[in-house]
């Protein structure tokens, strides 16, 4: 497989010869068309005053004149009546001159080379070194007859600007040449790192080296991809943590239900132990029921593509259905519960803002004493709806507020020891909150207790 700079490279020099190769098309179709007619007519000119001058002259030395015209930066090529031929100046590279051409001089009619030269793409009209490319006139001396012909000496015609010229064209295309491959090395190194820091992230080493500091769109990326790799090395933590909290609250009821079991099988065991054990496994039973029930809660809000069911529902109501489902714990509890709810219409999905508040009233329900209170407010503002559950339970410590809504996560043993949970109700809570376009606050009581606060707009939620 060709790497990107090779291929740059062969697109650069290939670049670089089509565009030669165009322009030389390009100005040697515009010398055919266009100038070509011109270049003949005035090399004509100069040939007739040459004429003019060697007839006008009668004791003109005539080999020195055409000699001292040829050293000017002139190729001359004489025929005379005899067909005796004479070359000055530089000699041809093609002499493929007719002789129907000479004749027509020698006849008196002026010949046009250069305008008649043959107009094909390949055929280089100006700089094409042959006798048929040339202007010829005739001229008589000292009696003879004579045809001329004409044309300019391009080797002579380039002078030491035109070197200079040349020159500097050369340098000017190696220095572009080296600063392209140079840039293109420079473009194509970070995109190296990044293939290869991106193939050890493919091998799960969510920490590759990347030393690419820039600040233009390449610098983006790199930036970008750092960022990629923090969130998919956070996420694995998250995903391995998740496997292993998962495992390990599945393990320990279905040990608690195996070794209960077990006991159970003992012929000799006395009904009032046996009842106990029916209990304990009736109790991990429906423990693993409700665990299995909020991880594919989770797992439905996790894949969620789909937009939210919204619809427009009385909030206050739906939370007083709630409450009632729970009103035989909290008078087994003999717990007080206040209500201050403020009639309130809201553009939500129902079935998931129903397990918000299921589960913020279970678990003040959880972690609230026998005797103790649960307010419940709904606020109605311009803005949006509050939503407060204050409970008099035993409270979480100020080190352990930033992590609760973590799935599985379980504030400290005293909370856990008094009732079993799966430790995912609260990061089920924060989520919904999040897909409704809202936030939700917690805050340790004056006195004692926890208050949970939700904020969600009454409309535009997002999806």
């Amino acid at each position: 497989m060709k790497s990107l700079y090779s291929k740059f490279v062969v697109f650069t020099l290939g670049t670089m010869i089509m565009s030669g190769l165009i322009a030389f098309l390009a100005v040697n179709t515009y010398y055919h068309q266009q100038l070509k007619g011109k270049n003949d007519e005035k090399n004509m000119k100069i040939a007739l005053s040459l004429a003019s001058f060697i007839e006008s002259e009668k004791n003109l030395d005539l080999e020195d004149f055409l000699q001292t015209q040829s050293a000017t930066g002139y190729k001359i090529y004489v025929v005379n009546e005899k067909d005796e031929t004479q070359q000055y100046g530089a000699p041809f590279r093609l002499k493929n001159l007719s002789q129907n051409a000479v004749n027509q001089v020698l006849d008196g009619r002026a010949y046009h080379g250069m305008r008649d030269f043959p107009t094909e793409t390949f055929v280089t009209g100006f700089f094409s070194d042959e006798l048929a490319n040339t202007v010829g006139v005739p001229f008589r001396h000292n009696g003879t007859g004579y045809a001329l012909f004409l044309r300019p000496d391009i080797k002579f015609l380039f002078t030491e600007v035109h070197y200079l010229l040349g020159g500097m064209v050369i340098i000017m295309a190696i220095i572009s040449v080296l600063v392209m491959l140079t840039v293109a090395k420079m473009l194509i190194d970070p995109i190296t790192k990044l293939t290869e820091a991106a193939i050890k992230v493919g091998e799960e080493q969510f920490s590759p080296e990347l030393n690419i500091d820039r600040r233009d769109e390449i610098g983006q990326l790199a930036q970008s991809f750092r960022n990629m790799t923090e969130r998919l090395s956070e996420n694995d933590r998250i995903r391995k943590e998740f496997i292993s909290d998962v495992s390990h609250d599945f393990q320990s009821p279905l040990l608690n239900i195996k070794g209960y079991a077990e006991l159970l099988t003992k012929s000799d065991l006395p009904e009032s132990e046996r009842q106990n054990y029916a209990e304990v496994i009736q109790s991990e039973t429906e423990r693993l029921s409700s665990l299995t029930k909020q991880l594919m809660l989770l797992t439905s809000l996790d894949q969620l593509v789909s937009p939210l069911r919204k619809k427009t529902f009385r909030l206050d109501e739906q939370i007083k259905e709630v409450t009632l489902r729970y009103r035989w714990l909290l008078e087994e509890k003999e717990m007080s519960l206040s209500m201050d709810l403020d009639e309130t219409e809201i553009l939500g999905d129902p079935a998931f803002l129903e397990k918000v508040w299921e589960n913020l009233l279970s678990n003040a329900l959880k972690y609230t004493e026998a005797g103790g209170s649960i307010d419940i407010t709904l606020t109605k503002k311009d803005d949006g709806v509050t939503v407060a559950y204050c409970d008099s339970g035993i409270g979480i410590e100020e080190d352990h507020m930033g992590r609760i809504f973590d799935r599985f996560y379980r504030a400290d043993e005293s909370r856990t020891k008094q009732i079993s949970g799966t430790g995912l109700g609260l990061s089920i809570v924060h989520q919904v909150v999040n897909l409704h376009g809202g936030s939700i606050d917690v805050q340790r009581n004056k006195g004692e207790g926890m208050t949970f606060i939700v904020k969600l707009p009454i409309s535009n939620n997002r999806n």
